[in-house]
């Protein structure tokens, strides 16, 4: 391991010996895709990798043995081969799988179209004996959609497969990719994303330096754990210390490493969250996709979520900066989607046809150098929007981006995570500053949109979350200058702001008696239907707010429930948040209320005469604020 205190030199990291891309007696072949039966852990569904559709088999993580009578289908999430991504992004004109084969019985290479309609692309027949088995498909047919799968089965005899490998004709040599993780103060979380990297040295071996970006106050080295990873990731492994700049100074401090000094060294780079539970076939995925696209592009990995590993966030989704809206699902995409269950015709829930993201999370995405070199670093945005805002400068500079299905990790569940947190205030200032640089900066769409936050926000006594917003544009006003240190200060900031509403604290159960002594003050109440007119019923709330006024004097809602038109009929309500790991109050203040509604008059006002001027003002400081220069200088470093 080559650790890298907070006092930095830009040494370039040793180099590691790049797993060799070819297969056993083709030099020329690089494995794109490993036949996997069985997850990483046994917290995921193994259905997600291979489907026992007929009789009895044992499924393990390279390996399944099939009792006669039986069949086993990958046509599934990580079994399949999205031949359509393939066919759409890259010049590959087939693709090989190879296996090893014992016993008897049949395996077949499958396809299908759009529409989900199979068809046999090749198959083969086993009776006795190891037998090496090599099945090829022209990746054709497959512009609109489509995909590739094997399908096992036997008869009379039994059947194992072992080792199955999906590989392609390298027509380029494959780029060195370094991983880089950031992390801050989830120790467990980030020594189990390595500790599943170090158990699958096949996957590892697809890239070069395992790069620790530490920005926490609680460090990975300070626990014994620390050393037994590090001994089991060996050279590969570079740990930094730094202070916290966000997911974006983490990030960025892994591009920023791996394209110093010459261009002939630089490395593409594959970020990773240290939070997730890491499926590592991402690695070879990723890496053989990016290594064969015929252009230069991002290729992001899909997100499952933890907490219910057998649904797909988003397939592909594109953001409305003017309404500050990220994770919207792109026309045909999946979104939620329970990836084991069936479609309205009872065929498999998959992503057969071809949807085209206009971004990708960072939760797991490959950077090539190259993008780097074309559009500079991402912004110092501290976190939230930095992955956004990358993706759509790549855009602007004929970059795509590509969500590849089948390669994904599990992250937590984004619809667990209450909006009333102090980072929202980086979701609300970012958004203008990417709307600021990428779009026509609307500011009449803008303000529209914020006048209908905060007002919705008031009357369901959202006085904090009022408040962030609040910040959010006072500080988008102030100009590129508020990045200068890279939002570390506006994240102590805001929380300091924040403090003063009670409604913010999230206070466990085991407290609720303090809140509600006579336990029908807590009384459940659920939601009625959605209002026929938002603007009527918004006017309605507003007049009992300016009365005094109130249908419910307490009442407990479900986080479900905790529509604004809903909680602004009550005088107090006692909220769950959305974690449900407690709960917060929220209790009607008139006072508060109208004094925030004031604030947030006079800083619209100022949106509205400056806010243009201050949009270019971001368009002209770019350049300065994504260079490397730039970035230098927040890390210390001397160049």
């Amino acid at each position: 391991m080559l650790r890298t205190p907070e006092t930095t030199s830009d040494s370039p990291s040793p180099q590691a010996e790049p797993e060799p891309a070819a297969t056993s007696g083709s030099p020329s072949r690089l494995v794109v895709q490993r036949g996997l039966f069985f997850g990483p852990s046994a917290l995921v569904p193994e259905d997600l990798y291979s489907v026992v559709e007929q009789g009895i088999a044992r499924r393990e993580r390279e390996r399944v043995h099939l009792l006669p009578g039986s069949r086993v289908s990958t046509n599934t999430y990580f079994g399949r081969f999205h031949a359509t991504y393939w066919h759409r992004w890259t010049a590959v004109p087939e693709v090989e799988v190879t296996a090893v084969l014992s016993g008897a019985g049949r395996i077949r290479l499958m396809a299908s179209d759009t529409n989900k309609v199979w068809r046999i692309a090749a198959a083969r027949d086993i009776d006795g004996g190891d037998t090496a088995v090599r099945l090829v498909a022209p990746i054709d047919r497959f512009i609109d959609g489509g995909g590739m799968w094997i399908e096992l089965s036997t008869e009379q005899g039994e059947l194992t497969a072992s080792d199955v490998r999906w590989t392609v004709s390298t027509g380029r040599p494959v780029p060195r990719t370094d991983l880089v993780v950031c992390t801050f103060n989830r120790v467990d979380d980030c020594l189990n994303t390595l500790q599943a990297m170090a158990d699958d040295p096949v996957a590892l071996a697809r890239v070069g330096t395992v790069q620790v970006v530490d920005q926490g106050t609680d460090p990975l080295e300070s626990r014994p754990r620390f050393a037994e990873v590090s001994a089991a990731l060996g050279e590969k492994l570079r740990y930094v210390r730094q202070p916290n700049l966000g997911g974006a100074g983490g990030f960025t401090r892994g591009l920023f490493d791996a394209t110093a000094g010459e261009r002939s060294e630089h490395r593409d780079v594959l970020l990773m969250d240290d939070d997730v539970l890491l499926e590592p076939e991402i690695l070879v995925r990723l890496t053989g996709f990016a290594a064969s696209t015929a252009q230069p592009m991002i290729v992001g990995g899909q997100m499952l979520n933890l907490l219910h590993p057998a649904h797909l966030h988003i397939s592909a989704e594109y953001a409305e900066p003017e309404t500050l809206k990220v994770g919207m699902p792109m026309p045909g995409a999946l979104k939620e989607a329970y990836l084991l269950g069936l479609d309205e015709r009872q065929l498999p829930t998959n992503q057969e046809r071809r949807v085209d993201t206009e971004y990708n999370g960072w939760w797991s995405c490959l950077i090539p150098a190259e993008v780097v070199a074309r559009i500079g670093y991402p912004l110092p945005l501290f976190f939230q929007w930095d992955d956004i805002e990358f993706g759509y400068r790549a855009r602007a500079h004929g970059i795509p981006t590509v969500a590849l299905p089948g390669a994904g990790v599990w992250h937590a569940d984004f619809g667990w995570k209450d909006w009333d947190e102090w980072h929202r205030y980086f979701n609300m200032r970012n958004g203008l500053i990417t709307a600021a640089l990428h779009t026509d900066f609307s500011t009449r769409r803008i303000l529209r949109r914020l006048g209908q936050l905060t007002a919705q926000y008031l009357v369901a006594m959202h006085y904090g979350l009022t408040a962030t917003l609040i910040k959010a544009v006072e500080d988008f006003l102030e100009g590129p200058e508020v990045l200068r240190d890279g939002s570390a200060a506006a994240a102590a900031e805001i929380r300091r702001v924040r403090a003063a509403y009670a409604e913010t604290v999230v206070h466990p159960m085991s407290e609720l008696p303090e809140f509600a002594p006579d336990f029908r003050d807590a009384t459940v109440v659920q939601a009625a239907n959605e209002p026929g007119s938002e603007r009527l019923t918004w006017l309605k709330r507003a007049a009992y707010l300016a009365l005094n006024k109130a249908v419910h004097k307490s009442g407990f809602i479900p986080a479900g429930d905790a529509h604004w038109w809903h909680v602004s009929t009550f005088e107090r309500a006692i909220v769950a948040d959305m974690s449900e790991q407690g709960f917060r109050v929220r209790t009607r203040d008139r006072d508060a209320a109208l004094g925030l509604a004031r604030e947030a008059a006079r800083v619209f006002r100022r949106f509205i005469d400056e806010g243009p001027a201050v949009a270019q003002r971001y368009r002209a400081e770019m350049g300065r604020l994504t260079s490397r220069e730039n970035w230098a200088r927040l890390y210390g470093i001397d160049e």
